[in-house]
Order: structure tokens, then C-alpha cells, then sequence
């Protein structure tokens, strides 16, 4: 997908709280029972949390895996996307789940974005190559102890400026598909 078609949310300056306001009535979100209950004024710190409800339980009473894997999804590439600003393409890349014990309750996840990893961004990222950062995140129960931790992969790059076109050079028309007879 081109980097063009990233979205109008990008380009838009959201407060934090609003934009946690926002995320809040997100429908696969208010579904699972996920909520984010805390975002920075710079966007570096997000607290989200996970509760156990009859819709999101597994057969065995548990948390189901998939929305503790969904609460996790967005968030570093969210901040990484409202740190660095619209001039820059952020994607998820990849990310894995490794379930360590039973959520047999509300379960919580602390992201962080460290200053450091936005700075190594924009080094890597200044002559248009790509950096593909790895973060994690741990899941804990009410007691602290980890239920499941996630790794994050996303892809970031620079966007190319918008070359301007020589004086007089003109654009190629599309070319056009003949019309079926009929």
C-alpha cells in the first residue's frame, strides 16, 4: 500500500486526552473490553488495560488470547507515528505473543517509548532508508506477575519530499483502455 494512502489521522494534531477519548470508541476495542486509561502529553506513555468479561473469555474461563494480543496491537506504532509526525510512514511489521500464565483476571499493559528510540528513528530514517525497531511489552495480572509478553516490529521511514517538476515538463496522461465493442 502506498505511503499516500496512510490516512487522514497522520496528518491531524489530536490531543492526547481526546485521542484516548477517541481510541476508547473504537469498536473492536469497546468489544473486547480493552481501554486505554492513560496517554502522555507527549505520547511516549500508554496504559492500557483489559478486562475479564463474559465476551472475551476462553473455554477455559480465561483470558482468550486474541484480545490480549489486540490490546497490545496499535500502540507502539501510534506513538511512535505521533512522535515523529506526519512526515513519516509507520507501520506494524510483524509482532508475536508469548503467553506465559492464565489471565484469570483483568490483565494491563505499560508501553513506553523511550526519547532515544524516536532520535535513532529519525538518524536511520534522514536519507530515506527504512528502520525496523523491535519493542516489547509485558502483560501483567493485578499481583504484577506477567501473563504474556508481546514483541513489536514496525517499519518506519521518511517520507519523500514532493519533487518539483522542471519548467515546462508536463505529465504523462494515463493511458486509456479501449472500450469493449458492444
Amino acid at each position: 500500500m502506498s505511503s499516500a494512502r496512510q490516512g487522514l489521522l497522520p496528518k491531524l494534531t489530536i490531543p492526547a486526552g481526546l485521542f484516548r477519548r477517541g481510541i476508547n470508541l473504537w469498536p473492536p476495542f469497546v468489544g473486547a473490553g480493552i481501554r486505554i486509561t492513560r496517554i502522555s502529553a507527549d505520547s511516549r506513555e500508554i496504559d492500557v488495560t483489559l478486562k475479564l468479561r463474559l465476551l472475551n473469555r476462553n473455554y477455559f474461563g480465561t483470558q482468550f488470547g486474541g484480545s490480549m494480543f489486540a490490546m497490545t496491537d496499535p500502540f507502539f506504532a501510534l506513538m511512535m507515528l505521533r512522535n515523529l509526525g506526519p512526515e513519516y510512514v509507520v507501520w506494524d511489521k510483524a509482532g508475536s505473543i508469548a503467553y506465559r500464565k492464565p489471565g484469570r483476571g483483568d490483565v494491563f499493559a505499560h508501553f513506553r517509548l523511550p526519547a532515544s528510540a524516536v532520535a535513532r528513528a529519525r538518524k536511520a530514517t534522514a536519507h530515506g532508508a527504512r528502520h525496523e525497531p523491535t519493542f516489547r511489552v509485558r502483560i501483567v495480572d493485578r499481583d504484577g506477575e506477567t501473563v504474556a509478553e508481546v514483541e513489536k516490529t514496525l517499519y518506519i521511514r521518511r517520507r519523500p519530499a514532493a519533487a518539483p517538476q522542471a519548467a515546462g515538463a508536463t505529465r504523462k496522461a494515463p493511458a486509456r483502455r479501449p472500450r469493449p465493442k458492444g
